[in-house]
């Protein structure tokens, strides 16, 4: 069968006007029906778009005729548009702002080097909690923001003016995926009097969120998503497809957030890395669109690629609660059920396979201390933690008694007192006495003294896309707040809390209800509006408290109502991370601890000594919804979104040279030229075999893109604070890893540095490697730069799920710059492969159950890599020689995940960027 984008072409009026579209029902011999509602999408995507060179009749025919076994046939992909956030949108700008300056060293025109589709850039990740818990705290945060940031934002700035087809959201005025939600997504796209559906990619892995709208997107690296920029489609392996079923209605103890949690967890065990999953069932129907895109918004979390809700009549009743004109509103309706894009639930679509959730079976969930998928019951953890507390912190639990015996006193140069010891369970809290004893500190400062000890939370935080998009957990939050007030509770002394709403609407309505004083009684402030906490912005902790955690070898830990809880993302110094709803965030702040049963034990003593259980100040599900329907008004999303590209003063008051290219500072610390595309020949070199490597890191399972390219803070003891320092830059302006992606010379210095990071071929902890030939153990940029200067390729062992979470590119673009040609593992993650392909290093994945334990590798070896350099197609089979340093070898293959033809292209050009770059050149010069 041959379907051309002619054959498909249709008219559509809505409201008199007639627009040209891709027609789904009229092809001939194609079922669409029976296929699910995301398939369709990519279906009408590749009709529209069809070229026959990049888009074939064989895509076509691949999507037509998708079938619930898995398939490994590569379909294109053209987003409509494509989203952004600072962190990864600056390394972005830099590099479309270097590919300008290479084109112009070429003879070129610079100003032809501009996004082919529409770009928006949202300010998010920047704002660091330094002030809390005061009605000044986010003034000095966005004080501070500005003065940390000039030379980004300056950047930016220059973005919005300098290129076309670019917009940016300014800092304070949302999360890029609420935002997404509320205000950028359309549904369906009008476009030179065409209608389509709305699809994006964003550099953030959180994009699925606006799946909950019925908005097709996913996360990508800023790599991809450059050169979808740049016009060209992204290749990926036609998808399986999960059927989520959702039946029952959520308990009125439990929240969206249990939901996602108890989700994450199924959908893991299920194992659906790589796949789409899409929703269907009875239980959508009790699903508001932001209880949709509370599931849609973990999708990395699960692993899959989307997690697709279809359009129907929840959606249009969100779209106007959100402002959404009528003429958009009556466009996405007559669309989607002319092009059967519509749900009506009486669908009989085939599924690769199925998996079901009961909502009604949900009880109040957590999950931690470092992994989404963790799941935890709420009246199981306290017993969990005493397990992990064993089982995860043995050594250090163990060696810290070992040296403190018996209790002793120091000054902690503030006046503050310190006292170290083994202190009883029932001296720090008032649930169960207990004859062992937990690692403690007593702390007296400032006229307070209280007790800090392993399982004591030190951050509590009401953050992320994930729940501050989500009216029903937020107002909830506040109500609890207002319950606890009046029950005469506050949080505890040593609890850093902080809320960082995802948009001014939220704000808007929690004023409105007078929720906001509520959550302020409790230290609940507005810090500032952006990921914060969730993307490593929590700030540093109060340094009496800093210093107690350091010495005391504590095990602390932070609740938050975000996405992510790797091993350090958090804070550095906080080792358990535990995710949960906003009302859990606050009602643990109130504890103080987090080895408690919340649905057994008080959460704290009324000022006369009664005791306050948890289910005296849950609100109901009832107080919640008359509440959102009070306080909630069309009007705050007109006022907010209407001045959302303006900005604040600060933001006007930048000065930036509009030049058509960028003007680069040598002396800058945040912003240089990216050395990818410097010097670059028009014609390809031939790829080369890898020979005589070593291994610069040897890892387990779960590897995340934290572990490779940390973003938070960082010290002045790491190869990129000496670097920083030797600049000039002192250490209270180091800023974090995210904010300096602008400067390779940063970012290739903080690969692989988290602290939190085991590297198999040292004992050191952190971002350590050792030089072989010599047994040095030095950072691991110092490793890989004595590689480099005697010219020796390196390599990366690891485990299952190497890569998972956030789709950072800089995780590729350092692993590439220290000079790591390839990176052998058990599997990876989507996004970080395709990264890794983009930046012209190899994935390779270890065949027939083996894996670097089972062959007998310690990472001492030399390794050759042979079959790179000839007959190169996806998936092949080559051949590695590994030489220990006792001369035995062993011979074992790999396969290339080169997963299609275009990836080998990317490969042999040594980046996608290059490929596109080489293509630009070709063409001016035919």
């Amino acid at each position: 069968m041959t379907t051309s984008k002619a054959k498909s072409l249709r008219d559509l009026t809505v409201k008199g006007r007639t627009y040209h579209y891709s027609s789904l029902k009229d092809l001939p011999n194609v079922n669409v029906e029976r296929l699910p509602f995301s398939i369709r999408i990519l279906l009408e995507n590749t009709l529209r778009n069809y070229d026959g060179f990049s888009i074939t009749d064989e895509h076509i025919d691949t999507l037509a005729h998708w079938s619930p076994a898995p398939v490994d046939k590569d379909i294109p992909f053209k987003p409509a548009r494509i989203l952004m956030q600072d962190f990864t949108g600056v390394p972005a700008v830099v590099d479309m702002a270097s590919l300008r300056a290479e084109f112009v060293r070429h003879g070129q025109d610079g100003q032809k080097i501009n996004p082919a589709i529409p770009v928006d850039l949202v300010i998010d990740h920047s704002v660091q909690v330094d002030y809390f818990g005061t009605d000044y705290s986010y003034d000095k945060n966005v004080q501070v923001e500005y003065q940390r940031n000039k030379e980004r934002y300056e950047l930016l700035k220059w973005a919005q003016n300098g290129l076309h087809n670019f917009t940016v959201v300014p800092p304070g005025l949302g999360i890029c995926h609420q935002v997404n939600l509320e205000y950028l997504a359309k549904g369906i796209i009008s476009r030179d009097n065409w209608l389509f559906p709305d699809s994006l990619v964003g550099t953030d892995s959180h994009t699925p969120m606006v799946n909950g709208i019925g908005v097709i997107g996913w996360g990508v690296g800023g790599i991809e998503a450059e050169a979808a920029m740049l016009g060209q489609p992204i290749f990926f392996t036609c998808p399986e497809v999960i059927g989520l079923k959702l039946t029952g209605k959520i308990p009125e103890q439990c929240t969206a957030t249990d939901m996602v949690l108890s989700i994450t967890k199924v959908l893991r065990d299920k194992g659906v890395v790589g796949k789409f999953v899409e929703v269907f069932g009875d239980g959508l129907d009790n699903l508001t669109v932001t209880d949709r895109a509370t599931i849609s918004n973990m999708s990395p979390e699960f692993g899959c690629t989307v997690t697709y809700f279809p359009i129907d009549d929840r959606t249009l009743q969100y779209m106007r609660q959100t402002n959404r004109t009528e003429e958009e509103i009556q466009i996405v309706e007559t669309y989607c059920k002319e092009n059967l894009l519509w749900r009506t639930g009486n669908e009989s679509i085939e599924y690769s396979s199925l998996v079901e959730f009961d909502l009604s079976t949900l009880e109040p969930t957590v999950s931690g201390p470092k992994r989404p998928q963790d799941k935890i019951l709420v009246r199981n953890l306290r017993k969990e933690f005493e397990h992990l507390l064993e089982k995860e912190y043995d050594r250090l639990y163990h060696s810290v008694h070992d040296r403190r015996e018996s209790a002793w006193l120091a000054d902690g140069g503030s006046g503050t007192e310190f006292t170290f010891g083994k202190v009883p369970v029932n001296a720090v809290n008032n649930f169960e006495v207990k004859e062992e004893s937990i690692q403690s500190v007593r702390i007296k400062h400032k006229n307070k003294e209280f007790v800090l000890s392993d399982g004591s939370i030190v951050i509590a935080a009401i953050t992320s896309c994930t729940n501050t998009s989500n009216p029903a957990v937020m107002v909830g939050a506040g109500l609890l707040a207002r319950n606890a007030v009046m029950k005469g509770l506050r949080t505890k002394s040593w609890v850093k809390t902080s809320l960082a709403p995802g948009s001014k609407v939220v704000t808007q309505y929690l004023d409105r209800s007078g929720l906001s004083a509520d959550l302020e009684a409790l230290r609940f402030h507005t810090v500032g509006y952006g990921c914060t906490s969730c993307i490593g912005n929590s700030g540093p902790l109060p340094p009496h408290i800093a210093e107690a955690v350091e010495k005391g070898e504590l095990v602390v830990a932070s609740v938050l109502s975000g996405n992510r809880n790797f091993e350090a993302r958090v804070h550095p110094q906080v080792k358990m991370n535990f995710l949960m709803s906003p009302m859990l965030v606050v009602a643990y702040a109130l504890v103080g601890r987090i080895d408690v049963n919340l649905l057994e034990d008080p959460l704290d003593y009324d000022p006369n000594g009664n005791p306050v259980y948890l289910k005296d100040i849950w609100p109901t599900r009832e107080e919640i919804t008359d509440t959102i329907n009070a306080c909630m008004k069309v009007e705050d999303f007109q006022t907010v979104y209407d001045v959302i590209f303006d900005g604040s003063t600060d933001w006007q008051n930048l000065n930036v040279k509009l030049s058509e290219n960028y003007q680069w500072n040598n002396d800058s610390t945040y912003i240089k030229e990216s050395p990818f595309f410097e010097g670059l020949s028009v014609e390809l070199q031939p790829v080369k075999d890898i020979v005589d490597a070593r291994v610069l890191l040897y890892l387990g399972d779960s590897v995340t893109t934290d572990h490779i390219s940390p973003a938070g803070s960082f010290r002045e003891n790491t190869a990129a604070g000496a670097y920083l320092l030797q600049h000039g830059v002192d250490r209270v302006d180091f800023n974090s890893y995210g904010s300096r992606r602008g400067n390779h010379e940063v970012m290739m210095r903080g690969t692989f540095a988290n602290v939190r990071i085991k590297n198999k071929i040292t004992d050191k902890e952190g971002g350590y490697s050792t030089y072989l030939p010599t047994g040095e153990v030095k950072t691991v940029y110092e490793t890989a730069m004595a590689y480099k200067n005697n010219q020796t390729p390196l390599i990366v062992l690891a485990g299952k799920e190497y890569g998972s979470g956030s789709s950072r590119d800089w995780a590729a673009k350092g692993t590439f710059l220290l000079g790591i040609k390839a990176v052998i593992a058990e599997s990876f993650e989507r996004i970080h492969r395709s990264n890794l392909v983009g930046m012209g290093v190899a994935p390779l994945v270890f065949v027939n159950g083996q894996n670097a334990e089972s062959l007998g590798l310690d990472g001492t070896e030399v390794f050759s890599i042979n079959g790179l350099s000839t007959d190169l197609i996806p998936h092949k089979i080559l051949d590695v020689k590994a030489v220990h340093p006792s001369g035995k070898i062993i011979n074992f293959q790999v396969k290339a995940r080169f997963d299609s033809s275009i990836e080998i292209e990317y490969y042999k050009n040594e980046g996608i960027l290059q490929y596109v770059l080489r293509d630009y050149l070709k063409r001016e010069t035919r």
